[in-house]
């Protein structure tokens, strides 16, 4: 990743998710759609960088997915991993330039939430060491909670990913009017202690702007909307029209 990819705060990295194209080659049990060639596609666009989720149970992104992104990406690609030994191991082999520890429930459809930091901590501290041992950056993927921000600091991450479900999922304005305040706090707190900040999670083209506004933020990883859009309108245009939105929520 270039030196001064974290030195500005001009506008948010737009990393796009490429999981769900996965997914639906993994449905059928082909080869295609190939999210490598979606990766491709999505930097034409103007990603900023690509972001995938191994899971434990390799429900979509395979590790040849993985290896091949590396060796493909003009960007940077952000992998997201639990805090578990099998995909620890590749990460270390592997060297990303960002890793984000996210939890992991097999029976969920997608990530529900952040890390639980409020108890035993050891094996997310682990991680982390083990990570930045190898020269990646590290991400935790929390609630935008006070005491969740602060004990990432203490554990040693360099960034935090902020869960904008509860914003995305708000029943109605002024819910999700509180849900961005909880966020705009949580990104000001942690930005106070020395994290950079990134935000995802239910991100769409008519709820992205407020988050992409909020100062703090350097990140924004937005995947399933991307994707479902490209099924209409193809994957680059889709990337690029998230991109404007993005880039245009601090003009």
């Amino acid at each position: 990743m270039p030196s001064d990819t974290y030195a500005h705060l001009i506008d948010c990295r737009l990393c796009v998710n490429i999981d769900h194209v996965a997914t639906v080659r993994e449905a059928r049990g082909t080869d295609e759609p190939d999210p490598v060639r979606a990766a491709v596609l999505a930097e034409l666009g103007g990603a900023d960088g690509i972001t995938v989720h191994l899971r434990e149970d390799r429900r979509h992104i395979q590790d040849r997915d993985v290896e091949l992104l590396f060796a493909t990406v003009r960007t940077f690609v952000n992998l997201e991993l639990a805090a578990a030994e099998g995909v620890l191991e590749l990460a270390e082999a592997w060297r990303p330039a960002q890793a984000t520890l996210v939890p992991e429930k097999r029976e969920e459809v997608t990530t529900e939430g952040g890390l639980d930091l409020s108890g035993d901590t050891d094996h997310v501290a682990e991680a982390i060491r083990r990570l930045q041992a190898v020269g990646t950056r590290v991400s935790l993927f929390i609630d935008p909670d006070p005491d969740a921000i602060d004990t990432a600091v203490e554990l040693g991450a360099e960034a935090v990913e902020l869960h904008t479900g509860e914003y995305a999922n708000a029943s109605d304005r002024d819910d999700a009017d509180r849900e961005l305040e909880r966020l705009e706090a949580a990104a000001a707190r942690g930005l106070d202690a020395g994290l950079h900040i990134h935000a995802g999670h239910g991100l769409t083209y008519e709820n992205v702007q407020p988050v992409a506004a909020i100062d703090a933020c350097e990140e924004l990883n937005i995947g399933h909307s991307i994707v479902s859009r490209s099924v209409l309108v193809g994957l680059e245009r889709a990337v690029a029209e998230m991109g404007r939105l993005v880039r245009g929520a601090r003009v």
